[in-house]
Parts: structure tokens; sequence; C-alpha cells
């Protein structure tokens, strides 16, 4: 029997996608690390009930990283499987949201990847087999409004994936995108919070359809997170994981949006995010 896939996991606390992506691989019988930033290390706590290991990591920060990094390979030797989950949301009117709030979605969302990638690439290489999972949107190809930041930060993500699988082939490296849909999870009530601080000047008038927008992923016919972790892992898992992983509530609407011409997108998300009236 071969040895079980060691698995690393970013942005792991409770209530989120990769606190059950750490599960679905626990239950497939992998040795699973999961990580996230220090303030959130009491909400991975009930993953110790499935034997996952956690640690701290915070993706922005090139030490900590590399801390991570090296824990697990000294309790394991290797990393199969990484997979970048940590995000955050970044909502509000591209022309007025503060530039320092772009920033950080895109060294967390973005950069952080790539600051993972770049650490255990190497080992992978060495070993000559291993996979990156890097996390996606389907708002990375269909953008929204009251959204661009944090489109853009996840389109960024979806060239970097479609460079590296092909820039890591030699080394037997496999890189899979992951395109989620409308997942239900604690990610809509962090993005409100964040908005209860801004005060928009230009677009104080769509205050309410910048907050839906805030929202609009954790509908009732939101995915449930488990069942959304279940399919993935089953995917990259199997003996040909694919390149793309789209899976969740909205994930249609999306793929016709992608290939309506501009006119029809610009008309359904105007009139879906009150931008029809004049001010």
């Amino acid at each position: 029997m071969s040895d079980p896939k060691v698995v690393l996991v970013t942005g792991c606390a409770k209530g989120g996608i990769g606190f059950e992506y750490c599960r679905a691989f626990a239950k497939q019988n992998c040795h699973v690390f999961a990580s996230d930033i220090p303030q959130r290390m009491e909400d991975m706590l009930e993953l110790s009930e499935d034997k996952i290991e956690t640690l701290e990591l915070d993706v922005s920060a090139d030490e900590s990283v590399a801390s991570a990094v090296n824990t697990v390979l000294s309790k394991c030797g290797r990393i199969d499987i990484l997979v970048n989950n940590a995000g955050i949301g970044s909502t509000g009117p591209l022309a007025e949201l503060p530039l320092d709030a772009v920033r950080k979605a895109w060294e967390i969302n973005t950069l952080g990847q790539l600051r993972l990638v770049q650490q255990v690439v190497p080992y992978m290489a060495a070993q000559r087999s291993g996979m990156i999972v890097n996390v996606g949107s389907v708002v990375g190809k269909v953008p929204t409004p009251w959204a661009g930041s944090y489109c853009a930060s996840k389109a960024a993500v979806h060239a970097m994936s479609n460079t590296l699988r092909v820039e890591l082939r030699p080394f037997g490296i496999n890189v899979v995108l992951v395109m989620p849909g409308a997942i239900r999870s604690n990610f809509g009530s962090a993005n409100m919070e964040k908005l209860g601080n801004c005060d928009w000047k230009l677009y104080k008038e769509f205050k309410e359809a910048i907050a839906e927008r805030a929202r609009a992923s954790q509908s009732g016919k939101a995915t449930d997170a488990a069942v959304f972790a279940r399919h993935v892992v089953k995917k990259v898992l199997s003996p040909k994981p694919p390149k793309q992983i789209v899976f969740g509530h909205m994930t249609g609407l999306f793929a016709v949006l992608s290939c309506s011409p501009l006119w029809v997108r610009d008309l359904f998300f105007s009139t879906r995010f009150n931008l029809n009236k004049k001010v």
C-alpha cells in the first residue's frame, strides 16, 4: 500500500471552504496540514478530531510561508498536494475603493498563492511529482460590478495557473485551477463586515446595491461548502485530474455570460446591481 498523500491547505478556519477541504482530504486517508493566520488558530481546533494537523501560516508573509512549508517537510519529507485556498473579499466601486484595500486583496488572493508556489515547487521538482491546486473563481472569468478588485485578483490567479501548468510540466508537477460558483460559507458575512466602515461619496445612492453584491454568493441556493469540497477533492485525487474544476451554484449562468457579447453582460449586470439609473 502506498503512503498517504501529504496535503497542505491554506485558509482553513471553521466556516470556510478550506475547513471542508481538509475534512474531505482526511476522509480519503490523506495526511492533512490545515493552516491559517495566528488569530484564527482556535477556529481550526475541531479539525484535530479528524487527525488533521494545524499550523500557523500567513500567506502574505515570506517568513511565515517558509516556516510552515519547512514544518511539513520536516515531519513528512515531502508535500504531494498544495491547495492555495486562502483569500479575502474586496467589495466596492473601483473609482472609490481605497488602494490599500485593493493592494491587500492582491497580496493575499494573488501573490499569496504565488508565494506558496515558489516555496513548494523546488521540493516537488526534486521529487519529480506533485500537484498545485489554485482556487480562482467564476468571477475571475466574468467580472461583476462592485467587486472589480476581487475579480481582478482572481483573474490574475487564472492567468498564473494557466502559465504554471505548462511551465511546471517538465518537473512532473500538475496544476489544477478550481473555479467555484456561489458556495455557502462565512465569506459573505466577512465581506459585509468590511463594508460597514465604507462611506461612499460618488456611489452613496448605490450603498444597498453594493451590499447586495457583497452577500450575493450566499443566497439560499448557494452550494453547501462540504458538498463542494468533496467534489473538488474527488477530482483532485482521481487518476487523471482535470486542468480545471468548475462547480457550484450559478456556474451555468456564468458559463453562458462568458460566451455572450459584452452588451449582453453589461445589460445583465447593470440591471442586476441597479446601475441603469442616472445620478
